[in-house]
């Protein structure tokens, strides 16, 4: 047990003597089982040349004027800053020069070298150290800041830096061995060893794919490699889960097959170019996927399709994306990515289940960067009523309830008024105040067209039923049971 709540610690720059932290982890090399090395000695041999210390160095403003003016210290220093300079003028504010450290490694003969982006970030002056003592200035190619990735470049005469290959972190297993170089706690270069303890894990980012390892990571190691036994690079280490700052055997490296994507753009534009489909969306749960006729509870629900690339295609509100070029996609965190990595500007196949059936779309992707959120416009409302409902007090809407819920003034739907926390409604999430827009995937905006949905439903012998709801600008589909609902309907009577 933690005395304190552990955090996620990025392996930050910092100032020195103290540094950043880092993570690794291994990839398998076939499918039979990994045996213990004998040794790592042989690999650190074939990759050390290529990893690399990264020094930083930045001009920070030194302390300024405190909260406290009448403090007769603070008049003071505040006095003596201001001898020599002009009446009505403000003095020159103070600096002072500031240095960080962290690792990374060298990716090709003519010296591109990967890193964390918070190793290098509001840097003015970036040193590498080669293994052999060897000291080059660094310019920055690009950074992402969404996958804390960043490309250097140093420039040599001959062209022929010894540098270490990506690997496939998708063939990671769970137990195979890693290991790990950089320079943890300011200490030169050092080598740690481990499993990986876990793949596929998501920390903070929407393309989060993170390799767990037990391997020793500490702070000054972000940036550096995370290797496999054939010497390839799977991970980038990038954070520490501690409630201390140090290592407890709980590292994160991002895996490579997210890196290499990022760094190609990052060479090529100097920054990244993301694919952008333009919709919202959520998971399908059993309940959602038995109101919608899927067989089986998986995909992306659509919830919402502003302008953009999916409404040129003709996806629509309640489609599901099956597969997306060419990828199976089990829930949204997998469209995200896929999605992000797919070409700007290049059409793909989109499998998508609408009204029992599969279709496929063509897609062409704009870019995220780019992109713009747009909101859909609705139509306006009548005088308010209010009817008890599978579980809810529904409103229609009005003016005053629109300023009050702070929706547009063409905002359409029913109010959540009230909800009995006891229904099934409230167990899926349901809350006063939100927007119901569609019902058994049709609009209402009576209370009358809410009654003769779910009544529909029920005649059709459906145990699910769907509604959409907005909150706070983001819609949200819920399928809340009719089969509960009517057992509690009986139960009151």
């Amino acid at each position: 047990m933690f005395e304190s709540t552990p955090t996620i610690t990025p392996l930050r720059r910092l100032a020195a003597p103290a540094t950043l932290g880092l993570a690794l982890a291994l990839t398998p090399l076939a499918a039979d089982a990994q045996s213990r090395p004998d040794t790592f000695a042989d690999l650190v041999d074939q990759v050390d040349d290529a990893v690399v210390n990264i020094t930083t160095t930045n001009t920070v403003a030194a302390g300024a004027r405190g909260p406290n003016r009448g403090n007769p210290l603070e008049d003071f220093f505040d006095e003596f800053r201001r001898r020599g300079v002009p009446e009505g003028e403000e003095p020159r504010p103070r600096t002072r020069r500031g240095s960080a450290l962290g690792s990374g490694f060298v990716i090709s003969a003519d010296g591109y070298i990967v890193t964390n982006n918070h190793v290098i970030e509001n840097a003015d002056e970036i040193l590498i150290e080669f293994w052999s003592g060897e000291e080059l200035p660094a310019e920055v190619i690009g950074t992402d800041p969404n996958t804390d990735i960043a490309l250097l470049k140093v420039t040599t005469d001959t062209d022929d830096l010894p540098f270490v290959p990506f690997g496939d972190s998708d063939d990671m297993r769970t137990g195979d061995w890693v290991m790990a170089m950089g320079n943890p706690l300011g200490q030169g270069f050092s080598v740690s060893a481990g499993i990986v303890s876990a793949r596929e894990r998501e920390l903070q980012g929407a393309y989060d794919d993170y390799i767990q390892t037990d391997a020793a990571i500490n702070r000054g190691n972000s940036g550096g490699p995370l290797f496999n036994m054939d010497g390839e690079v799977i991970g980038v280490n990038t954070a520490i889960l501690s409630p201390n700052g140090g290592s407890i055997g709980i590292g994160f490296a991002m895996a490579s097959n997210v890196v290499t994507n990022v760094v190609e753009q990052l060479e090529e534009f100097g920054e990244t170019r993301r694919g952008w489909l333009g919709v919202r969306i959520q998971d399908v749960d059993p309940e959602l996927a038995e109101a919608l006729g899927l067989v089986e509870a998986r995909g992306a629900l659509i919830t919402d399709v502003p302008d953009g690339p999916a409404l040129d295609a003709g996806i629509e509100p309640r489609d599901v994306i099956l597969t997306f070029d060419g990828v199976d996609i089990a829930d949204t965190r997998q469209l995200v990515r896929t999605v992000g990595s797919a070409p700007v500007g290049e059409a793909v196949r989109v499998v998508i289940f609408r009204d029992g059936e599969t279709q496929t779309l063509r897609v062409t992707l704009g870019r995220r960067e780019e992109a713009e959120r747009a909101v859909p416009a609705s139509s306006s409302q009548e005088d308010p009523a209010e009817q008890t409902l599978l579980g809810m007090t529904v409103a229609t809407l009005n003016d005053e309830l629109r300023e009050q819920l702070g929706l547009d003034a063409d905002a359409e739907g029913l109010v959540v008024s009230d909800i009995d926390v006891d229904s099934p409604a409230y167990e899926k999430g349901l809350r006063a105040g939100d927007l119901i827009e569609e019902a058994g995937q049709v609009r209402v905006s009576t209370i009358g067209q809410l009654e003769d949905r779910v009544e529909e439903a029920r005649e059709a012998g459906q145990t699910s039923f769907l509604l959409l709801i907005r909150r706070g600008g983001d819609p949200r589909f819920v399928a809340l049971s009719l089969e509960e609902t009517d057992a509690e309907t009986s139960n009151d009577d």
